[in-house]
């Protein structure tokens, strides 16, 4: 029996693991937003405080993916990828019982916890990935396709799951639901626990030649500023669908909600599932899905037709779906065994894109909304000043797809560059042998 059969079988159950790990983490990104109303409703939270915490939590796991990008090396790795479920349960536990217990410091357990299972989202980002392009396999890139394809997945179960507990106990006994989903990084907690861990995931930059290592730091920079435009198209649309829904096509919220985040996972999850198990030349298809999501942003903001705005927004999902993962495929495509702190630097690029581009296109609706010329041209248009601020917030995220089409311009002559070089140096090479 060879090798790579013997530590194909040995690492089966880690990749399990990280797959359940990965879908077990998706109650950190959706549970919040959920329970937000809530907050408000029971302990008079403003709105301030509740963006506060969603810019807290983007925040923290910045800070996580920055250490690990410079200071790798003086942490076990895999102590860190064994105790990250356990600070999950503890920062949702935190969250949970600290305002059901002490309701008049409901906001400061909200935050401490959010700080809490922050850094367990950080880590769970920055180690996750490498850890799954570690174990042997005879496909990485289906490998990592499945692995991001199961947060859409745990998304629109965490949406599913929770909104029909609210309706049905109460939002009340939202506490309870947090401990439920609290209770499944301790599986996780368990399985890598009894589960072997690769050392590659410690693969650290050896010394190289000059080309090579210029070569490198090059392809990084530019997969970093990739996966960054990459998230901000995918999160401006994934923090704004259901407004934007709501807001400016005048649907109700249970509707927005539905046929907005709820599809929109479902397209973000099928993107990822079919290229792990059809995909294969991932650069164009980042470029194309650039493309596409620019086309989806410009027909939301423009199209006087609701039902074509509701398609353009949707299919967003399925345009960005790849645009994280397969920027990570790309990389380790150009770089083999990159290491932790590239990952960590894409990582950081991903939450950077993330937390940004909804800022940004927030800034962008209150201006419009509340500029003069909005309420005269609202006038002409039959629209409210806040549809058409909406509309024009989604107009100036789709700077973002515009920005990563001419970024790939960029990368496939830089790239045809490389090969033409390496073409050449192996012509060189046979003359002179």
């Amino acid at each position: 029996m060879s090798p790579e059969f013997n530590n194909f079988n040995l690492y089966k159950r880690t990749k399990y693991t990280c797959f359940f790990t990965y879908l077990a983490m998706s109650s950190v990104f959706s549970l919040p937003p959920i329970l937000f109303m809530t907050f408000r409703e029971m302990y008079g939270i403003s709105y301030t405080l509740l963006g506060t915490l969603i810019l807290v939590n983007f925040c923290t796991q910045l800070t996580i993916d920055l250490i690990f990008s410079f200071f790798s090396k003086y942490f076990n790795i895999h102590m860190c990828v064994r105790t990250m479920p356990l600070l999950t349960c503890f920062g949702l536990l935190i969250y949970a019982f600290i305002p059901r217990f002490f309701p008049e410091y409901a906001y400061a357990g909200l935050l401490i916890g959010t700080i809490i299972f922050s850094v367990a989202a950080g880590l769970c980002e920055v180690l996750l990935s490498p850890l799954v392009a570690a174990i042997p396999s005879d496909n990485h890139e289906r490998d990592m396709s499945l692995l991001h394809s199961l947060y859409a997945w745990g998304v629109l179960t965490v949406v599913i799951l929770s909104t029909a507990y609210l309706k049905i106990f109460g939002r009340e006994n939202w506490m309870y639901l947090t401990v439920f989903w609290a209770a499944l990084p301790v599986i996780s907690f368990v399985l890598f626990s009894i589960s072997p861990l690769p050392d590659a995931i410690l693969t650290q930059e050896g010394k190289t030649d000059t080309s090579k290592s210029r070569r490198k730091k090059t392809v990084i920079i530019l997969c970093v500023i990739c996966i960054f435009l990459g998230s901000a198209t995918e999160n401006a649309m994934t923090n704004w669908i259901s407004g934007y829904m709501e807001t400016a096509l005048k649907l109700p919220k249970v509707l927005g909600d539905v046929l907005g985040m709820a599809l929109f996972a479902v397209l973000l999850g099928l993107g990822r599932v079919l290229y792990a198990r059809y995909g294969k030349n991932i650069f164009p298809l980042l470029f194309c899905s650039m493309i596409g999501s620019l086309v989806c942003y410009l027909v939301s903001a423009i199209a006087s037709n609701p039902v074509v705005s509701i398609i353009a927004c949707v299919l967003t999902g399925l345009f960005t779906s790849m645009l994280w993962p397969g920027t990570l495929i790309l990389m380790e495509e150009k770089i083999p065994s990159p290491g932790i702190t590239a990952y960590a630097l894409m990582a950081a690029g991903g939450d950077l894109g993330g937390s940004v581009a909804p800022q940004l296109l927030g800034i962008v609706v209150d201006y419009v909304s509340g500029s003069a010329w909005t309420a005269k041209l609202s006038e002409h248009l039959s629209l409210s000043v806040e549809q058409i601020g909406m509309k024009a917030g989604m107009l100036g995220a789709a700077i973002f797809p515009l920005l990563g089409i001419i970024l790939f311009i960029i990368m496939a002559k830089y790239f045809n560059k490389v090969k033409q070089c390496g073409i050449e140096n192996e012509k060189i090479k046979q003359a002179t042998d």
